[in-house]
């Protein structure tokens, strides 16, 4: 019998998006479908309140970031920031991700994806995003050369998700220690403040990598 921590991607069980419904009120950014000037769009999951996402399309004008929040009291906190700040290349989305990824991201369309800080789901590792039948489905929305970026205080949750990167997706990857003067969002200043370490993985997309979901999208 096959170990199942040792299969590949390819053999572990297939995310399912065609179950998956619109998120309510469903709308997908302009940029979407009408990037003429193919600017790099990059999505951050899980934006919170919106620190990063804030400065990063401040300090990043030559890219387009869309930055979704689920919990209603951290996107309305967001949005009205966003509002205020008025960045032409930032979308707030207030939605579940995954569900939204599913309907609004075209194939190989993402240039990176930023995942600051996940809920470490210890209690369920299984909800731990390397370890979803559902991120083989975002590496198929990101291009070739593309990254993910991963960033926790746990370090035994990098330590599995640089494990997961390596074992079961194929993807070529660095680690790191996150400066103790970075303040990309507020958990990173809080945690930082406190003396703890933060590290962060990034995980490469290779010429040739192949998914079940390169040819799949949504018709809207």
């Amino acid at each position: 019998m096959t170990d199942n921590s040792e299969l590949t991607h390819q053999q572990k069980r297939a995310f399912q998006p065609e179950k998956l419904s619109a998120p309510r009120d469903f709308i997908t950014p302009s940029i979407i479908g009408k990037n003429k000037d193919n600017v790099p769009l990059v999505v951050e999951i899980g934006a919170g309140k919106g620190k990063h996402a804030l400065g990063f399309a401040v300090q990043n004008p030559d890219k387009h970031l869309i930055a979704i929040e689920r919990t209603r009291n951290k996107f309305e906190a967001f949005s009205k920031l966003a509002t205020r700040q008025n960045s032409s290349n930032l979308d707030a989305i207030h939605a579940d991700a995954i569900a939204w990824i599913v309907h609004a991201i075209a194939p190989s369309s993402v240039a990176k994806i930023f995942i600051l800080y996940p809920n470490p789901e210890q209690q369920n590792p299984n909800q731990q995003w390397l370890n979803m039948p559902f991120f083989e489905f975002l590496l198929s929305r990101l291009q070739v050369d593309g990254e993910v970026t991963l960033v926790t205080n746990i370090e035994a949750y990098l330590d599995n998700a640089e494990q997961q990167a390596t074992k079961v997706w194929g993807l070529p990857n660095t680690r790191q220690r996150v400066p103790d003067d970075s303040q990309r969002t507020h958990f990173e200043v809080k945690y930082l403040a406190r003396g703890e370490a933060c590290w962060e993985l990034n995980m490469h997309k290779p010429e040739g990598y192949k998914t079940r979901f390169d040819d799949w999208q949504t018709v809207l």
